[in-house]
């Protein structure tokens, strides 16, 4: 009978996922660990496998941690956080408008047009107008939001529609855009949007991306493992670097969960779960 498999979900935002869950899973084997994946294409689904225990763990976007968390605690099971990347930690997202426009303050943007990336994004959509709201400005009230609802379900994995977002502002068809700050980096250095055509109006507080998330019950002795075997990949190592290169890291991580607070408030302030992780109007569209 073969050995029980560690079985994690992962959500197929882009092709690359499929590289590199099988190069893990590989290099899992290789340290004599069972391992196996599957793959969904949203966290809504993913996140409801896990805490109905047909996952051991997944790999989970900070929105979906949130509703994890909500969901197993509704239904008497707890969920933990075991790890992230180093590149999970201590984000941003910016507000940005036209280098030599107008718009000098937060204030301005009262009456504009502030465009954003999908209505499941975090960094794209609830913590920058979850920002806004604590600087004064309601969305729909104060300011009219234009949503680039790029492949929802992926809650901001696929970055398409923060890039709109921002092509839709140096177009001039909005007054300001929100994206996350690493992007923006991203897109300078790719010329989609060029350095020097944009400033940074406003600024959130730091944030946590991803993490791994286990529901109880998961075999505590393979949970264990994997995360050893997480904490040790090299980036020096000529057969993990590829992978960590895939998946935006230097190193793995042990997980925290105070850069999930801002976020928790934002899907209070939108109603996008309830407490006990039901969907809101928002996340049902």
């Amino acid at each position: 009978m073969p050995r029980r498999a560690l079985v994690m979900g992962a959500v197929a935002y882009a092709p690359k996922v499929v590289t590199i869950w099988e190069g893990f899973k590989a290099w899992f084997a290789e340290q004599g660990l069972e391992f196996d994946y599957v793959l969904y294409s949203n966290y809504e689904r993913m996140v409801e496998d896990l805490v109905d225990a047909r996952l051991d763990l997944a790999w989970n976007s900070p929105l979906g941690w949130v509703r994890a968390r909500r969901l197993a605690e509704a239904r008497g099971r707890v969920v933990r956080a075991v790890a992230m990347r180093d590149s999970d930690c201590d984000l941003r997202s910016v507000v940005l408008v036209a280098a030599h426009g107008p718009l000098e303050s937060v204030e301005d943007l009262r009456g504009k047009v502030v465009a954003v990336g999908a209505t499941d994004s975090p960094q794209a959509t609830l913590l920058p107008l979850h920002h806004l709201r604590g600087l004064g400005l309601e969305p729909g009230h104060d300011l009219t939001v234009r949503v680039f609802d790029v492949l929802a379900g992926k809650h901001g994995d696929h970055v398409g529609g923060e890039l709109d977002a921002a092509r839709a502002l140096l177009a001039g068809e909005v007054d300001a855009a929100c994206i996350l700050e690493a992007n923006r980096a991203a897109f300078a250095a790719d010329g989609t949007v060029p350095e020097g055509l944009t400033r940074v109006l406003a600024r959130t507080d730091a944030f946590d991306h991803c993490n791994f998330t286990v529901i109880d019950g998961a075999p505590e002795a393979l949970v264990d493992r994997f995360v050893e075997l997480l904490l040790a990949m090299a980036w020096d190592d000529p057969e993990v670097r590829p992978l960590l290169e895939l998946e935006g890291l230097r190193r793995w991580v042990p997980a925290r969960l105070d850069g999930y607070r801002a976020l928790e408030a934002a899907v209070d302030e939108t109603g996008y779960y309830d407490a006990d992780g039901a969907l809101g109007a928002m996340a049902a569209g």
